[in-house]
């Protein structure tokens, strides 16, 4: 579990890169592909603290959504 949540990190980092190179249809896919997968462990973990993790990272994709919603 640890090493997806390492992935889901970079992914949003890359993310975060795109946004500032003002790519933002290719941030746009990647946030999708990210929310995916943390929606895919959100239906297959029970663990309290993973549960807790993919909170928080559902949290920052969607601030970095309405982020590129309104500079879009």
């Amino acid at each position: 579990m640890e090493n997806q949540f390492d992935a889901i990190k970079k992914d949003i980092q890359s993310i975060i890169d795109h946004m500032a190179i003002k790519n933002f249809s290719e941030a746009s896919l990647q946030l999708v592909q990210v929310s995916d997968v943390l929606d895919e462990m959100l239906d297959t973990s029970e663990d309290e603290v993973v549960l807790r993790e993919i909170s928080k990272y559902q949290v920052l994709l969607n601030h970095l959504q309405m982020k590129m919603s309104t500079k879009e």
